[in-house]
């Protein structure tokens, strides 16, 4: 026996798997298959439509029904037997069809203190899934007759689905259990028709459906066996259409009835509902009860493979516990069987009746509805046209029409003029908003210089397009630089605020009070701004080339060669310089770094963003102001102290030439003794090994002067301010660097002394590292957190 099992078990495997791919070439022949004409499509007095059908090759995989022709009339069967079609519905896609069994069979146990059964309801069979039906949730109830009584519905595993009790009250004559229930008129679909009955306990109750399933366990309790009304009621429990026992209650309750057996074995009508199942493997789901893959019950990806063959149908998909798989429907305005090829037609529903009270004109899926010549109104409604006068109507249709046209253009002119009267007087406002902030700034014995830098607001729409987004150059949080074309030919930059802030209106200002007092080669060139809107718009030569920070920080092992880093900074320097001295008023950058240094197509120098500068009266050596800059770029000695000097800029330069010489980010580097970059560039200088932190293009390239630019940078950026050299001295010291270089490079005898220039040098040769680094403590508590610009 342990030899002939295995065997008997693969050969049993092997020919269920036969039967199974045959199962599968038989499902998918069917689904594309149309049904043959010969296939009946009645039995009895009931339609038979297709995917149904009662003879082979006439259905799809499920949906064989059984029409028993021994009857008169014929009966058309579902399921076990115990099921008769009455009613097939495409359109819900339901099937109504009677019970014959009537109430549920229990076998009982007397044994226990309250006799108790159970039974099963499995008119569709007792294997969840064996179909595509299961019994509708919202058309069907659970109903209960008897007295202390309760039925409880219950799934394969015994898990409860829902249930009621059934009570008769021992103080009440036992004839007004049936007959003392009415049904309020109105009150609700969940009751029954006026002056039928309801369930709400006594003697019957009646309650929804939770679960649709094929079959159900049905469990039944004798809850007060010695009460004098027990037995009194016919003891039942159904599954029935939602609204059936209402009609039925009073006869099924009666206790003259001739017999209690007779009324049990009424046939008890019940909905159920059903859905097609795309696929073999959804089919083999169905029938072992494991619903693993849900793509399986989805309408078909291929058209070809779905149900639906109608042209004018679509597939609908369906979810639930024991209802998965598809359904067909016809699109709106048609209506027929989706299942068949052309089955789907177009509803005439001119010919239905309150659709259309005037003139119907049926169109495919659709149809038209409008009043008679000489009527006019709602006609959809009953009486909803009504005749008019025609000519009159004519007459006051063409007065109508001519008035509404004048007003109307009359309106849009109005809306026009008043729109262009606004944003004249808007414009006004800001113009004069903004003048008087500029003209109290801008040079009092020169006034007409402000009539010339102002520009119209329509010029520089007309310059960038609208402001096109194309025309976009950049932008930070400051606002946003377009590219535009003056009518003049000029190419320039147009700075455009984006918030109405009065600190940012105020740096417009300053920046036009600035520029328009500077003409300097290496200062980017103001050539005006515009005063009609809430922000001031500025107006700068376009420089082509971008800045000094994307110059030095591209990627790659080379940047800009060391001869024209030298150039720019010392380009950069004589601008400073010439705003610290050579202007009425001296002028101090406040936020001198690498993104506002500009290179034009030369590469030459472009100092730029003069929003948070400052002008110091020529009596004062500086101002006391809020703080303004860019952390890393930032003395420290202002930032603590808020003392702003000509020596500020300094420090600013000073960081600059050390992002020359290294190419690195001084607001994100850190060496690996978490030092800022000015504190870790001047250790290294002190210890002679610049080597370190160099850029090797620099090293490469720039010889000696190297070093001494290093040492000048280290000045530039010491502690104390009152130790840094003025821009004037710095720009003299590269002018000589770069003198030599050029003398070299050319083969012009030795360099020239640059003693004078550099006596205030950073004496390299005292002191120790740790000594030198020391006098960074307060820059690098300040610094720690220098991570990111402006």
């Amino acid at each position: 026996m342990t030899i002939i099992q295995p065997q008997a078990m693969a050969m049993s495997l092997a020919l269920l798997l036969l039967l199974l791919q045959q199962q599968l070439w038989s499902v998918e022949a069917q689904l594309s298959a149309p049904p043959p004409a010969s296939c009946p499509d009645r039995c009895g007095d009931v339609s038979v439509p297709y995917p149904f059908g009662i003879r082979d090759g006439c259905h799809l995989p499920g949906f064989r029904l059984t029409c028993d022709a021994t009857r008169a009339p014929p009966r058309l069967m579902l399921g076990n037997g115990t099921l008769q079609v009455i009613d097939i519905s495409l359109a819900n896609s339901t099937v109504r069809a009677l019970d014959l069994a009537g109430a549920v069979n229990f076998t009982y146990d007397v044994s226990k203190l309250a006799p108790s059964g159970s039974g099963t309801w499995a008119s569709l069979g007792t294997v969840a899934g064996a179909g595509p039906y299961v019994v509708s949730e919202q058309r069907n109830r659970l109903v209960v007759t008897g007295c202390n009584v309760q039925a409880t519905l219950a799934g394969e595993n015994t898990n409860i689905i829902g249930g009621c009790s059934s009570f008769c009250p021992v103080s009440e004559m036992f004839t007004s259990v049936a007959a003392t229930v009415p049904v309020v008129p109105g009150a609700g679909a969940d009751n029954a028709t006026d002056g039928g009955f309801t369930c709400s306990g006594t003697g019957c109750c009646e309650t929804p459906i939770a679960i649709g399933r094929p079959s159900y366990l049905v469990q039944f309790l004798s809850l007060d066996q010695n009460q004098e009304l027990t037995g009194k009621l016919p003891v039942a429990v159904r599954i029935a259409e939602r609204g059936w026992f209402e009609g039925v209650a009073g006869e099924l309750l009666n206790s003259s009835s001739d017999s209690a057996a007779a009324a049990l074995r009424t046939p008890v009508p019940v909905v159920l509902e059903w859905v097609v199942s795309p696929t073999l493997e959804a089919v083999l789901q169905r029938v072992t009860g494991q619903f693993a893959d849900d793509r399986n019950w989805s309408c078909p990806a291929d058209a070809a493979r779905s149900a639906c063959r109608s042209s004018d149908s679509f597939c609908s998909n369906v979810t639930g516990n024991y209802r998965r798989g598809y359904v067909c429907r016809c699109r709106r305005g048609y209506g027929g069987n989706p299942y068949v090829a052309g089955g789907c037609q177009d509803i005439d529903e001119c010919k239905l009746a309150g659709r259309c009270y005037g003139e119907c004109t049926n169109t495919p899926g659709d149809y038209e509805c409008r009043c008679p010549r000489g009527a006019r109104g709602d006609p959809r409604i009953p009486n909803g046209c009504v005749k008019t006068n025609l000519g009159l109507s004519v007459g006051i249709g063409v007065g109508s029409g001519a008035g509404l046209l004048v007003m109307g253009l009359g309106a849009a002119f109005l809306k026009r003029k008043v729109k262009k009267q606004r944003a004249r007087m808007l414009r006004q406002k800001f113009f004069k908003q903004n003048r008087g902030h500029l003209l109290q700034q801008l040079v009092s014995q020169k006034a007409d210089i402000a009539e010339r830098m102002i520009i119209p607001l329509l010029e520089l729409e007309k310059a960038t397009n609208n402001f096109d987004k194309s025309r976009e150059l950049g932008g930070g949080g400051h606002g946003t630089v377009y590219k535009g074309i003056l009518s003049d030919l000029h190419v320039v930059a147009i700075k455009k605020s984006k918030e109405a802030v009065q600190r940012e209106i105020d740096e417009f200002i300053n920046e036009v009070a600035i520029l328009s007092q500077i003409n300097h080669r290496n200062v980017v060139k103001l050539f005006g701004c515009c005063l009609e809107t809430e922000v001031p718009l500025l107006v700068y030569e376009f420089i082509s080339n971008g800045t000094l920070y994307h110059h030095l920080h591209v990627e790659g092992p080379t940047s800009l060669p060391w001869e024209d880093r030298l150039r720019i900074a010392t380009e950069t320097a004589r601008a400073l310089a010439y705003l610290h001295s050579a202007v009425s008023f001296p002028i101090i950058h406040r936020d001198i770094k690498s993104h506002n240094i500009l290179l034009d197509g030369s590469l030459t120098t472009k100092v730029s963003d003069f929003g948070a500068s400052r002008c110091i009266p020529a009596e004062q050596t500086g101002v006391t102001t809020t703080v303004q800059g860019t952390l890393g770029y930032l003395d420290p000695m202002y930032y603590y102290t808020g003392r702003l000097t000509e020596k500020s800029d300094v420090f600013s330069f000073g960081v600059v030439l050390i992002e020359l010489l290294t190419r690195k980010k001084p607001y994100s580097y850190r060496s690996s003794d978490d030092e800022s970059l000015v504190a870790h560039f001047t250790a290294l200088l002190t210890q002679d090994n610049l080597g370190d932190i160099l850029d090797p293009q620099v090293k490469e390239e720039g010889g000696e002067e190297v070093k001494e630019v290093a040492v000048l940078t280290v000045a530039c950026v010491k502690l104390k301010a009152e130790e840094r050299p003025t821009m004037r001295q710095v720009e003299m010291t590269l002018e000589s660097v770069r003198s030599s270089s050029l003398q070299q490079e050319h083969g012009v005898g030795a360099k020239k002394s640059r003693e004078n220039h550099v006596s205030w040098s950073y004496p390299v040769s005292e002191g120790t590292s740790t000594q030198s680094t020391r006098q960074y403590s307060l820059e690098e508590e300040y610094l720690l957190s220098s991570r990111f610009p402006r």
